[in-house]
């Protein structure tokens, strides 16, 4: 009871006059057991994807299609806003992988090799051919012309310690350690957009809205109207979520559950 006072007490300090304790609908669409794999979410088209034992899985029933490069080691990360075009990261090789919609390799990007200045710790799938990129050696960062092999740093180096990352074709979004969240556009034009709460989860949705979890209880923050709600949800606990097109993920160790949600 008393950190759940503590968290209430922290939230009200930091949303910088947001409006909250609203509360947001949702029914629940699906049901799907989840077997002892990851769950990263789904895209459009009605895929699903995964990680299990470093090896990516695309699934659409009845179909399942796998990527797996054991000498690479550990997935990072992977972008799937084009699922004609999956991107796999692995940090540790200062690697990208490119996929096409069955999961074939179309080329593979060893940074390591092509500009030995660029250490990457982020990347994402942008606009033009090219991948968001931020650079842990200079704290920059850049896009990259995955067809040219060439690089350019836009906008200044970030000062603080970046808590977590998102982008789009057209915007790199990240949080800091002071919970500022930020967006730079790919003309290089940097804007603050708030101060968030602290939270423990995040996805942010564009940048007008993100969704937070604290203490498994999760919410959505318009940036526009200053308002955060409380997601209604059957869940006493969840691992993670994710939330595209009016449908929102929650996936616990056993399974995923799907619902219907209008975010405001």
């Amino acid at each position: 009871m008393m950190k759940n006072i503590f968290y209430f007490l922290i939230l009200f300090v930091y949303t910088n006059g947001f409006c909250q304790n609203q509360k947001l609908k949702t029914s629940v669409l699906s049901a799907t057991k989840l077997e002892n794999k990851t769950y990263i979410g789904f895209d459009g088209l009605g895929n699903n994807y995964y990680i299990k034992d470093n090896v990516f899985t695309k699934q659409n029933d009845p179909q399942t299609w796998e990527y797996k490069n054991v000498a690479l080691g550990k997935i990072t990360s992977v972008d799937y806003i084009n699922p004609l075009q999956l991107v796999v990261f692995y940090e540790d090789f200062n690697t990208i992988i490119s996929l096409d919609n069955q999961l074939n390799e179309i080329q593979k990007l060893n940074l390591f090799e092509i500009d030995n200045t660029i250490f990457a710790s982020k990347i994402g799938l942008a606009a033009q051919n090219q991948f968001w990129i931020y650079n842990a050696l200079t704290q920059q960062i850049l896009l990259f012309d995955y067809l040219k092999n060439s690089s350019k740093n836009i906008g200044n180096p970030i000062q603080e310690t970046i808590q977590h990352t998102q982008s789009d074709f057209n915007n790199f979004y990240w949080i800091d350690d002071l919970n500022n969240w930020y967006a730079i556009d790919i003309f290089g034009k940097s804007t603050l957009l708030a101060n968030i709460p602290p939270f423990e989860k995040i996805q942010i949705i564009d940048s007008e809205k993100i969704l937070f979890s604290r203490d498994n209880i999760l919410y959505c923050l318009n940036n526009v109207t200053k308002t955060i709600y409380e997601i209604e949800i059957v869940e006493k606990s969840f691992q993670n979520y994710y939330y595209k097109d009016q449908i929102l993920a929650i996936f616990t160790n056993q399974q995923i559950k799907k619902y219907k949600i209008k975010l405001p």
